[in-house]
């Protein structure tokens, strides 16, 4: 699956109704007048931002948008029925720009924010507005103003929903792109990353996700030592952290160094990070002696959840991404 960060989509506003042209033909009333009403105004198109969506790519599958139409005006005055406004959410952090002029229409910064980008067309006027002393039976009314239609451009300030952190050559890499559609360069040596990957997560039955897979991290990181808190800065901004742990390195001597090392770092760069809610998670359980291992590793943190997976063989995986996805909905407030 290729990853959206920007699209482009086509919206246009409703039309509006024309008015109507109608007289008054009732018993008894001999000089009955023009009473043909006005047409509805078009729907709107209205963006709007919310943390329900956190990626571009719905915008895949669909890229047309049109508000629905004013209604026509009819006889007795009788105004046509506005058209309804079109919402179309998207992702916190979207650039909406003209896709002709490259102009910026709007920059989404919070969620809740909306912006009306095509507004619906006036309702023409019927002909009882066009009755005068001296025009008293106008057979005429207004066609109804057409709607705006614009193409835009969506661009994403790319924000990791969920940042995979742990020691080189845990699977971090091997993990995202079994996960998503990120095709990282991996190797058994340290520093294979040296740029963070991003990918998005797409079940079909979840809110897509970005992932962030953060170079690994060694002792000293926060002051430097390796690829250096440029790293540490990249998961200020994810709202989940994925704790992964190669079980096959796990000392059963001292089963928990590498964990305390990874969050020693988080600490030393910041409260924030070390506060940042983690899902730990033991990786390459293909391997032989590590049940011995992960057994050791889970009875000295018996009060933290750990899941057990094979990036290789996908063994695991999908219980980890249905514990991402409830954990980012219930950090976004999502109903389940």
């Amino acid at each position: 699956m290729k990853f959206f960060d920007d699209a482009f989509i086509t919206v246009q506003s409703g039309d509006g109704g024309r008015g109507c042209v109608s007289f008054r033909r009732e018993k008894f009333i001999p000089r009955g007048g023009p009473d043909g009403g006005d047409g509805g105004k078009g729907g709107d198109v209205i963006l709007k931002s919310t943390s329900h969506r956190r990626t571009l790519y719905p915008f895949r599958f669909k890229r047309a948008f049109k508000a629905k139409n004013g209604g026509h005006g009819q006889g007795r005055r009788k105004t046509g029925k506005n058209g309804e406004d079109l919402i179309i959410e998207i992702p916190p952090g979207t650039l909406i720009k003209d896709a002709q002029t490259d102009d910026i229409l709007k920059d989404f910064t919070q969620p809740g924010e909306s912006f009306i980008v095509a507004k619906g067309g006036r309702g023409g006027q019927g002909n009882s507005r066009f009755k005068t002393s001296t025009h008293r039976a106008p057979r005429f009314a207004q066609p109804g103003e057409p709607g705006q239609s614009l193409k835009l451009k969506l661009e994403l300030k790319l924000i990791a929903d969920v940042g995979l952190i742990g020691l080189p050559n845990a699977g971090k890499s091997t993990l995202i792109g079994v996960i998503s559609s990120a095709t990282p360069k991996i190797a058994d040596y340290p520093f294979t990353t040296l740029t963070p990957n991003l990918g998005v997560v797409q079940t079909g039955w979840g809110e897509p996700f970005v992932v962030a897979d953060i170079p690994g991290l060694i002792e000293g990181a926060h002051n430097g030592a390796g690829l250096g808190i440029r790293f540490l800065r990249h998961i200020e901004r994810t709202h989940i952290l994925v704790h992964l742990i190669d079980t096959s390195t796990i000392d059963p001597k001292d089963p928990l160094a590498g964990y305390d090392t990874i969050n020693g770092e988080l600490a030393g760069y910041g409260p924030q990070l070390a506060e940042k809610p983690q899902i730990l998670v033991l990786n390459k359980m293909d391997l032989p002696g590590t049940d011995r291992t992960a057994a050791i590793f889970q009875a000295m943190l018996k009060d933290r959840e750990v899941l057990l997976i094979s990036a290789v063989n996908r063994e695991g995986v999908e219980q980890l991404i249905s514990k991402l996805i409830e954990r980012l909905d219930q950090f976004h407030g999502d109903k389940p």
